[in-house]
């Protein structure tokens, strides 16, 4: 990072808001439609994630119970639309697998852990990075972990702040260092900085 200096991302995120008013996200009618969106969206627009999580309602597959009965031709066929449909189908399969034999298929169990334990198991599931944990560690389990997501490194980059080689854990600590601890704010500031 440039240097060691504290950066004004608060002085930015009422900047943004001025610009373009509360976002409201995550776009998301359940926690575990939450967790759905935020693997789909891996590589691809949300609007094609929409479509996916339209074809899941239609088929009544937005549920933990449900989803985990659908075979993965079915779910792949669905969710067709978010793109890497075979991958992504394996990805909520291993989620689901992981909620039945951690936390006996209970999401609010699962989500009601501290962070750190929540976000490492999260980790450890096949196919779920650091964007995706700290997406479902936001707007699924409301614990303030910023999202660093490409939106973000290109803004701070060009507002000088990153050099262009840093971690993703770096740009997170960047972020949350310089800001308060607040779930609420970290959710409406990622949504700007995608704005």
């Amino acid at each position: 990072m440039p240097d060691g200096r504290r950066v004004p991302f608060l002085r930015y995120y009422r900047s943004l808001t001025a610009a373009y008013g509360p976002q409201g996200w995550w776009p998301a009618r359940s926690r575990f439609e939450v967790i759905v969106g935020a693997i789909l969206t891996q590589g691809v627009s949300w609007k094609n994630v929409e479509r996916a999580i339209a074809a899941l309602r239609g088929a009544g597959l937005l549920k933990p119970v449900t989803m985990g009965r659908a075979s993965l031709p079915e779910l792949a066929r669905l969710i067709r639309p978010a793109g890497y449909y075979n991958q992504k189908a394996r990805k909520l399969q291993a989620f689901l697998r992981f909620l039945r034999a951690r936390h006996g298929g209970s999401l609010t169990r699962f989500l009601r852990q501290p962070e750190e334990p929540l976000r490492d198991q999260l980790l450890g599931i096949r196919g779920i990075g650091p964007e995706t944990a700290d997406s479902i560690l936001l707007y699924a389990a409301g614990r303030p972990s910023f999202v660093v997501d490409a939106y973000t490194l290109r803004i701070l980059a060009r507002h000088g702040h990153l050099a262009g080689n840093e971690t993703y854990d770096e740009v997170q600590s960047l972020l949350e260092t310089n800001l308060p601890r607040d779930a609420s704010l970290y959710n409406e500031y990622h949504a700007l900085l995608v704005r």
